[in-house]
């Protein structure tokens, strides 16, 4: 019965235990979309502004509340005890009284100079600053990502070429190794072509550690626990890549003021910066409140009964009244005085996001444009040494040159597609980072 029970255990148990490695040892594929969505949900920067935000939200409600009436109700219950005397027996007793008081007030500001409305506006502008900031934090990382994102694929086609290379070599080993026992090339020949192999045996190895750590980087600015079974989806990257592009600085930039976040926040910045001088002045005006109650109380004391006495101590209130600001020790005036530093400040970092905005730009434009004429180089020069590479391999294959001059050629070769892999990811990335200021999506 024991081993029957044993069995039945894994035969319930054992599919789940399967599924659960094969969940596991699952590899998820990402696309630079997936990789963005992922790291703006798990990034702690961006949880924290919508945070922000939420609070400015609270903050918003609260400056409108302050432009209601307050109201209030209080109950009160006391026993007053005391020694009292009989005069006409001289004899003392000790006594209470009870006591029931009940009421409701309220108020309203009615003039305050502007300041609860100007508090409102403030707090609107602060809450808009707040969304563009947030707006601002994930631009930045959806850059970063991008970055990021490139360097693994660049990485992975380096490893790629670095295998083809190796195992071109290899073969060329192979061929060297047979033509030494025929004795048709020297033994330096041979070892020449074996210490070229060698050689790229290391390029790979570290092309791979390279592309081992582009992904460890991606992962980490993802906010994701790195794990082997990390995959990107690789996007498709021809010669046709080149857009002959000539961006202007000053059309770039003008499309960029009208929706980067940065620069509506700091345009919101000054405005709250502003209102703060206004609300600070209203210090220097009365406040006209009014207010309203009604007051109602028992008293053991008396001889009607409970609600009749009630009734009969009801007594309403109005009243308005004026606080007249006189001596303040300088406190609204210096409050003033700050407020005005303040919106110097605000105006001068508006000034300066746009400047850097604008430095940003025209660099751009500079970057797309050479990184076209690097990339269209680089196309040129692989292309031709490519060419020569084939030659001398035909007459290296041959027997009509040495190993020397064939390993120089293929020397040539590989630091040529290097550069083209290099200046291809490198227009690439221009290309993006000029949509982004364009305000187009970035995608690959």
């Amino acid at each position: 019965m024991r081993v029957q029970a044993i069995i039945l255990l894994i035969i319930v148990f054992l599919p789940g235990i399967l599924g659960a490695q094969d969940e596991r040892t699952q590899v998820k594929t990402w696309t630079l979309s997936g990789c963005i969505d992922y790291a703006l949900e798990q990034n702690i920067q961006v949880r924290q502004s919508i945070l922000g935000n939420l609070a400015n939200e609270i903050n918003k409600e609260q400056a409108l509340a302050q432009k209601l009436p307050s109201v209030s109700a209080s109950v009160r219950q006391s026993f007053n005890w005391s020694n009292t005397q009989d005069y006409t027996t001289g004899a003392t007793s000790f006594s209470g009284v009870n006591n029931t008081s009940y009421g409701v007030n309220s108020s309203v500001t009615m003039y305050n100079g502007q300041r609860l409305n100007n508090l409102v506006k403030q707090a609107e502008f602060d809450l808009q600053s707040g969304l563009y900031d947030s707006e601002t934090i994930k631009e930045s990382i959806t850059i970063c990502i991008l970055n990021a994102f490139l360097q693994v694929v660049a990485n992975e086609e380096n490893v790629k070429n670095a295998r083809s290379q190796l195992d071109a070599t290899t073969e060329q080993l192979q061929l060297s190794e047979a033509r030494l026992q025929s004795g048709i090339i020297s033994r330096s020949d041979y070892l020449q072509v074996k210490s070229q192999l060698a050689t790229e045996k290391l390029t790979l190895a570290n092309a791979e550690s390279n592309y081992a750590i582009s992904k460890v980087n991606l992962m980490q600015l993802m906010e994701l626990p790195v794990n082997d079974n990390f995959e990107i989806v690789r996007p498709v990257i021809d010669s046709t890549i080149n857009q002959n592009l000539a961006p202007q600085a000053a059309d770039v930039y003008a499309t960029a003021l009208g929706i980067k976040p940065q620069v509506k926040s700091v345009e919101y910045q000054k405005e709250s910066a502003a209102l703060n001088e206004k609300i600070s002045r209203a210090g220097f005006y009365p406040t006209v409140t009014a207010d309203a109650g009604i007051s109602t109380g028992y008293s053991g004391t008396m001889d009607s009964n409970y609600f009749g006495q009630l009734g009969d101590a009801t007594t309403p209130s109005v009243g308005v009244s004026v606080a007249i600001p006189i001596f303040q020790k300088k406190q609204v005036k210096s409050s003033v005085s700050l407020a005005k530093i303040n919106y110097q400040n605000a105006e001068l970092n508006e000034i300066n996001t746009k400047n850097q905005l604008r430095k940003e730009i025209e660099q751009v434009c500079v970057d797309v444009v050479s990184a076209q004429s690097q990339y269209e180089a680089s196309l040129e020069s692989y292309t031709s040494t490519e060419e020569s590479y084939e030659v001398a391999e035909e007459r290296f294959n041959n027997g009509l040159i040495n190993s020397v001059d064939f390993l120089f050629e293929k020397t040539n070769l590989i630091v040529a597609q290097n550069e083209l892999l290099k200046s291809q990811f490198n227009l690439i990335f221009s290309y993006k980072i000029l949509d982004f200021y364009l305000g187009n999506p970035i995608t690959l």
